[in-house]
């Protein structure tokens, strides 16, 4: 390995842990608007299915890029609503069921009664994107 290579190895290995909301923080409305996305409640209710971190971001099969997928995650965790750690390279998540519970008693449970499109053998749209492409 050359030396330049050597010295930029560990600048990648350390990207900066995400920024977390307590639900606590947050209000009515931004939960609800965090929850309005098709794909953000794929997301919750696939989160909910799963034990605790043992989900990564990778895992879940969606019809968004990379990019747009960050950003469902961003929204997520500033609504209070999921937490993420990274475990080498990879970032796992978790669901804030009890501290969103604790602050919003059955929003959660009311959500992920809802049936989406996904389950109706359709697919999850979000902002009118085009769900046909495969995520990269």
């Amino acid at each position: 390995m050359s030396a330049s290579a050597e010295s930029s190895a560990p600048d990648r290995a350390r990207r900066l842990a995400p920024e977390h909301t307590h639900p606590d923080e947050v209000s009515l409305t931004a939960a609800l608007a965090a929850l309005a996305d098709p794909v953000r409640l794929l997301l919750i209710q696939e989160l909910a299915r799963s034990a605790d971190w043992e989900r990564t971001c990778g895992s879940f099969d969606v019809p968004v890029g990379k990019a747009a997928l960050s950003h469902h995650f961003a929204v997520l965790r500033n609504a209070g609503l999921l937490e993420q750690r990274d475990v080498g390279t990879k970032r796992a998540n978790r669901l804030r069921r009890a501290e969103f519970d604790r602050r919003f008693p059955g929003l959660l449970s009311a959500v992920l009664r809802e049936k989406l499109p996904t389950d109706e053998g359709g697919d999850a749209q979000s902002n009118g994107e085009d769900v046909s492409r495969s995520r990269r």
